[in-house]
């Protein structure tokens, strides 16, 4: 398969290179990556300021690609013109940290593999858990088994995978769950300082990501040591809403 990888975390990251070496000896992989870390960015994309990619050489290493960019700018970059082609799957990751439950709405790793399945491309966005004891390899060999299903499974159109690793030691891993998004939030807070003009700044923060106590859930299967698999579609249409929207008297904009 032609596949381009891709991350939040930069062009450096070790999650990357473990996914490039699990993936290389038997796939096209292409690199293209944020030059530093983009952390939280979601889906945001450049717009006023111009983009660079700069080639990263390596002996012996597949094509890498640096962007100033944000992670979708590095899927649209490399789509649009760094590529040439169209690639049979991209995955982002793999990230430092997991993405689950609202996160998934935060993330530039779950974003750069969304803006791969809105052009159609199938995708998968891979994370392994704060903590995790086990070098990033183990969870590349698992998304190198992921892909070859992908290639005698399609997903569906528009549709992701979002992959989640848990903190223990890969021998006690509980196995492979697909499973929901949670939707609980973080307690958070800002706190509040006064810089020496006694004009106010804020840092925000937030404690322990909670979870609800259902073992579909991905943030309570992860809790749980189960890998995690979690489907993610591009349409944010709610269709019950939808239909119950023709009930609604919603009159006419002249009305108004």
């Amino acid at each position: 398969m032609d596949i381009l990888l891709t991350n939040d975390d930069g062009i450096l990251a070790p999650g990357l290179r473990a996914l490039s070496a699990a993936l290389a000896p038997t796939h096209a992989v292409t690199l293209v990556a944020p030059d530093r870390e983009r952390t939280a960015v979601s889906h945001a994309i450049t717009l006023h300021q111009p983009l660079r990619a700069e080639r990263v050489v390596e002996n012996g290493g597949p094509p890498a690609f640096a962007v100033n960019g944000t992670p979708a700018d590095c899927v649209k970059l490399a789509l649009l013109d760094l590529l040439g082609r169209t690639p049979d799957l991209v995955i982002s990751g793999l990230n430092r940290g997991a993405n689950v439950g609202v996160n998934i709405l935060y993330s530039g790793t779950v974003a750069a593999a969304r803006e791969a399945a809105l052009r159609g491309i199938p995708a998968i966005a891979a994370s392994i858990a704060l903590g995790a004891p086990y070098p990033p390899e183990r969870a590349a060999a698992f998304i190198a088994r992921l892909v070859s299903l992908l290639a005698r499974r399609p997903l569906p159109p528009r549709t992701l995978l979002n992959v989640n690793f848990p903190a223990v030691p890969w021998e006690e891993i509980a196995g492979v769950r697909p499973s929901r998004q949670g939707l609980a939030l973080f307690a958070e807070y800002v706190e509040k300082r006064f810089d020496p003009r006694q004009q106010p700044y804020y840092w925000q923060g937030a404690d322990t990501q909670s979870f609800e106590d259902d073992p579909e859930v991905d943030g309570a299967a992860l809790r749980r040591r189960f890998i995690v698999v979690t489907p993610i579609s591009c349409d944010a249409t709610d269709y019950r809403m939808l239909s119950e929207l023709s009930s609604w008297d919603l009159g006419r904009a002249a009305d108004v």
